[in-house]
């Protein structure tokens, strides 16, 4: 353990499921765990976590959608700490009106900004710390609706997602040559709060028998301490009951 001992990690979307996990799984590595989300009473709920296990955690909460605030949180960890080793940049929404029927232009533009721009701030803002060092490793979370486009996920969300992947094989084409790392994750369905966003509920028993969001934070702790040589440009994880492929046996025997 302790593999990433005296590092530094910046997670977005902190405050609960995949990033929460993220942070408390780098922590008990030994990173050093900034964590970011617009609200400021989660991320502290992460940080006494982490701290409560030993780990160590900084709270800068802000909204990863402002530009401006994104540069200002990447400044203070580049002042504090001259280094930034670990990207999870995984802030993200969805909303309720989805369906074309019901996208409304400021639908669209929450959808896009809190998915696809705000992946770019804060992308844009944490290059110039890694390329200093010729080192760094970020992951990026989409999903699998950034793969292959999904109605139930929505137009936008599908669309903002595929964005993420595609950016984040840039990253690797250009910054190949500064020693930076870019991997980005595509789960399917995990039991985090953005499925309190689905128009049709999702019932306790199958966010059981889904991924959760341990699962996809143990995954990228695994990616951050990867050695430098290494990256994996890209990876899918699905829960094994998937309810996809089991509705579509369903419509198969029908």
């Amino acid at each position: 353990m302790a593999a990433l001992k005296g590092k530094v990690a910046w997670v977005t979307g902190a405050g609960s499921g995949i990033g929460q996990a993220a942070a408390i799984a780098l922590a008990r590595e030994g990173a050093t765990v900034v964590v970011t989300g617009r609200r400021k009473e989660p991320l502290e709920g992460t940080a006494a976590a982490i701290k409560a296990a030993g780990g160590k955690a900084i709270v800068k909460a802000g909204d990863m959608m402002k530009a401006t605030v994104v540069n200002r949180i990447a400044a203070d960890i580049d002042k504090r700490f001259g280094r930034l080793d670990v990207l999870v940049n995984n802030a993200g929404l969805n909303i309720l009106e989805r369906k074309w029927s019901q996208l409304s232009p400021a639908g669209i533009d929450e959808v896009v900004r809190g998915n696809l721009n705000s992946a770019f701030y804060v992308t844009a803002a944490a290059l110039p710390i890694m390329r200093r060092r010729k080192d760094g490793t970020m992951i990026h979370t989409s999903s699998v609706a950034g793969r292959q486009p999904s109605a139930l996920s929505g137009a936008a969300y599908s669309a903002a997602k595929h964005g993420v992947v595609a950016m984040s094989h840039t990253l690797n084409m250009e910054e190949c040559a500064n020693g930076i790392r870019s991997c980005v994750v595509c789960p399917g369905e995990v039991a985090t709060p953005i499925l309190d966003k689905r128009p049709i509920p999702i019932t306790k028993e199958e966010r059981a028998r889904m991924a959760q969001s341990e699962d996809v934070g143990d995954l990228i702790r695994y990616i951050a301490c990867l050695p430098p040589h290494i990256v994996i440009n890209e990876v899918m994880i699905n829960p094994t009951w998937n309810r996809g492929y089991i509705a579509n046996q369903a419509r198969g025997k029908s």
